[in-house]
């Protein structure tokens, strides 16, 4: 599939190191070797039938989204308005701190005020619920997010629905997700977000494009369809899951592969057809050579001798997350 020469300019742009060969070079390589093209320069990840691969590069694509961030923000102080980033953290889980405190480092990034709420593991469904009634109220809070896994004795469904649904910064509330069925403005699931916003950043070609999800999870899978077959995407969308027959077909006929199934290792090159873009969300923690606990995505590391483009595990959605989640609490800012 086709894709632009270069990231788009200005404060969108994604700075990122020249091609090792010459563009007209590349080029020409590129239409002999593959289906599809890849000619703009961006940090390689692997080298293809000569031609330098493009890494679909999250850190450096959100650090050009909080450049543009802070100078909204800095327009709404104009206003007398500080975005306010919430979150609610119950228990003492190592990696729910460690996420809560990351969100937390982004918001004072770009300067987002942060609202830090947290409770002991034992606390009660009341004490939870108070807590989100207090966010709800709170009008130097724009947005929240409630810390999963709660612990067992809270009903999380009902504690995330008691969300004012403006102000879900995760954008995965049942009344936003279903604003985005029908084509209402709401605030957008972050990840899914994050993957569109890189795919166009890169100069993806979504419209017409044949995508296939690997995974229907409600946090990705599912969402993403609904953002991909928009009009303003208009992509073709095919959603694999455990039931899917043949699976690797279904990822070969593709332009565009997105995994988010959380299986390490399941997209193989073998799957992908060659000049594809690959764009890994999943992540497990499984353990490494040297007995240490690793992450690793959905897409197997030889796929990057086979794709165009490769978004990896780490580095490449995961920033583009966290840059939507501060993306939605400025934007509902803005809105007020």
């Amino acid at each position: 599939m086709p894709l632009a020469e270069s990231p788009p300019s200005g404060s969108h742009a994604v700075k990122a190191s020249a091609a090792a060969i010459g563009r007209t070079a590349q080029t020409a390589i590129a239409r002999t070797c593959m289906t599809s093209l890849i000619t703009f320069s961006s940090a390689p990840y692997e080298t293809i039938c000569g031609v330098t691969a493009t890494l679909l590069d999250g850190k450096a694509t959100a650090s050009a989204i909080k450049d543009d961030l802070r100078a909204r923000v800095k327009a709404l102080a104009e206003r007398g308005i500080v975005p306010g980033l919430g979150t609610v953290l119950v228990g003492d889980d190592p990696g729910s701190h460690a996420y809560v405190r990351g969100k937390h480092r982004d918001s004072a990034e770009v300067g987002i005020a942060s609202i830090q709420r947290e409770l002991p593991a034992d606390a009660t469904q009341e004490q939870v619920e108070a807590v989100v009634a207090e966010l709800n109220a709170d009008p130097a809070c724009h947005g929240y997010i409630v810390q999963l896994p709660l612990p067992p004795q809270i009903d999380t469904q009902r504690v995330l629905e008691l969300i004012d649904p403006d102000k879900d910064a995760d954008g995965l509330h049942p009344v936003n997700l279903g604003r985005l069925v029908l084509g209402y403005d709401a605030p957008l699931p972050c990840t899914p977000r994050g993957i569109v916003e890189i795919l166009r950043r890169f100069g993806v070609e979504l419209r017409g494009a044949e995508v296939t999800v690997v995974g229907r999870g409600t946090t990705v899978g599912r969402p993403l369809g609904l953002l991909l077959t928009r009009r303003s995407e208009n992509a073709t969308v095919t959603l694999c899951h455990t039931g899917t027959r043949d699976l690797a077909a279904h990822i070969r006929s593709a332009d565009i592969v997105i995994a988010a199934a959380g299986v390490p290792g399941l997209v193989t090159a073998d799957m992908v057809r060659p000049g594809a873009v690959v764009v890994d969300v999943g992540i497990t923690r499984v353990v490494g050579a040297d007995g240490k606990g690793v992450y690793t995505g959905d897409v197997a590391p030889e796929v990057a001798q086979v794709a165009s483009a490769l978004a990896p595990v780490p580095g490449g959605i995961g920033p583009m997350t966290r840059a939507m989640l501060l993306t939605n609490v400025v934007e509902r800012a803005e809105r007020l």
